[in-house]
């Protein structure tokens, strides 16, 4: 199965895939774990991934394509990919569906976490002060947050057209999040 995690930084995608490869043994690719090895790694693709993000722009599509790319083969290897942060835009979803072609194979369902954008700036001010995360930096996230509902909004009737797209209220509890997410992976595809 893959399976896309969408919704904006700090919604609880991580979370809940997390979670989601411990009991399904999926891979997480999660865009934002990778942009953050790479710039870890000191490479001159980290430190272009850095100043990208800490003005609070979004990483080239040819960047991120790769980074997924890279990965996706040991994804399938197991059973199936979580991605997490991808796609964003509709570009990216459409190298996804090729990538995922050439292998055979297809997304399988699309999770939109609805949330609060007034919530979540909180959550990363929360988060800033105790993990000291430069990209949850609150002013650099108030533009990642409005990059992404700008640049992501045309992918809801994408998916919504393939009928692919479930939304969920993310902004419960945890346990109640994991719930629905289950119960929509247990029903038949439509």
């Amino acid at each position: 199965m893959n399976l896309i995690l969408f919704g904006p930084p700090a919604a609880g995608k991580g979370t809940q895939a997390k979670r989601l490869v411990e009991q399904r043994g999926m891979v997480q690719l999660s865009t934002g774990d990778m942009l953050r090895e790479a710039i870890a790694s000191g490479s001159d693709l980290g430190r272009e991934c850095q100043a990208i993000m800490s003005r609070g722009d979004l990483v080239s599509d040819a960047i991120v394509i790769a980074l997924i790319e890279a990965r996706l083969k040991e994804a399938e290897d197991a059973g199936g990919a979580i991605f997490d942060g991808f796609p964003r835009t509709v570009a990216q979803a459409e190298a996804l569906d090729a990538m995922l072609a050439k292998l055979g194979k297809q997304i399988d369902r699309v999770i939109r976490l609805k949330v609060d954008d007034t919530a979540l700036l909180a959550r990363v001010a929360k988060r800033f002060a105790e993990q000291g995360r430069p990209d949850d930096n609150p002013e650099a996230f108030s533009v990642r947050l409005e990059a992404y509902n700008r640049n992501t909004a045309p992918l809801l009737p994408y998916y919504a057209d393939k009928g692919l797209l479930t939304e969920i209220d993310g902004m419960g509890a945890i346990e109640v999040v994991s719930s629905t997410i289950d119960a929509v992976l247990a029903a038949p595809v439509s």
